[in-house]
């Protein structure tokens, strides 16, 4: 892959603050949400905190099917990872991404019952801007 839209996808994510992430429900429709981005150092997998009773992870618990998309909208851009989600309860998981003040959020700290957090593992990439519109798998961002 281009050495150029790699780039413009890693400049992508890391000047957002927001994704949005796709699930599936029950039925089997898909369901957005925007979500704060709390740590995404790898191409691969993006870690999203939020409580463990909230719709979102019953869906993924059921279909760990997903997808993240980061955009720049006033540039048209936008990279939007497919893959899944594991919803993570154990202890290492959650202090990877806790952050002092989330305590008011969980008032039991990093291992209140209901914080949880969404470990995506994507495998493909789909790149928008301008005239490309390109998708690959995320091993390519490795090896270069």
């Amino acid at each position: 892959m281009d050495k150029k839209i790699k780039d413009e996808i890693r400049g992508l994510r890391d000047k957002c603050s927001v994704a949005y992430i796709g699930s599936v429900n029950a039925e089997g429709f898909p369901q957005i949400k925007a979500m704060l981005v709390a740590e995404h150092d790898d191409m691969r997998v993006q870690y999203f905190s939020t409580n463990l009773s909230s719709k979102r992870a019953a869906q993924f618990a059921e279909n760990p099917k997903a997808c993240v998309y980061y955009c720049h909208e006033s540039e048209f851009k936008g990279a939007m990872f497919t893959g899944t989600v594991e919803v993570c309860t154990d202890h290492d998981t959650k202090a990877l991404i806790w952050h002092d003040g989330d305590e008011m959020y969980y008032p039991n700290g990093v291992d209140d019952e209901d914080y949880c957090v969404y470990k995506f593992t994507a495998e493909t990439v789909n790149y928008y801007h301008g005239l490309a519109n390109v998708t690959f798998p995320v091993d390519e961002f490795y090896g270069e």
